[in-house]
């Protein structure tokens, strides 16, 4: 399974999409983005799991997501 970054306009946003995603049984975690992938504030949420999903889920709640990152880990 592949893990992804997903960039987030502020902390704040990027805390609370990572809220969103953990109760609907994604494990992630909010980092900073990578300097080779920055943009915006610099934050993003890694996860596993199935990327389309987790973008809709943040979508309905009302928060657009940023660069969808695929890492290359498994």
């Amino acid at each position: 399974m592949a893990t992804y970054l997903i960039t987030i306009a502020s902390i704040t946003l990027a805390n609370k999409a990572c809220d969103i995603l953990k109760s609907n049984g994604y494990a992630c975690v909010v980092e900073r983005t990578p300097k080779n992938f920055a943009s915006g504030c610099g934050y993003s949420i890694r996860l596993k799991g199935n990327i389309e999903y987790a973008v809709s889920l943040l979508e309905a709640k009302g928060i657009t997501p940023g660069s969808i990152i695929n890492t290359g880990e498994t």
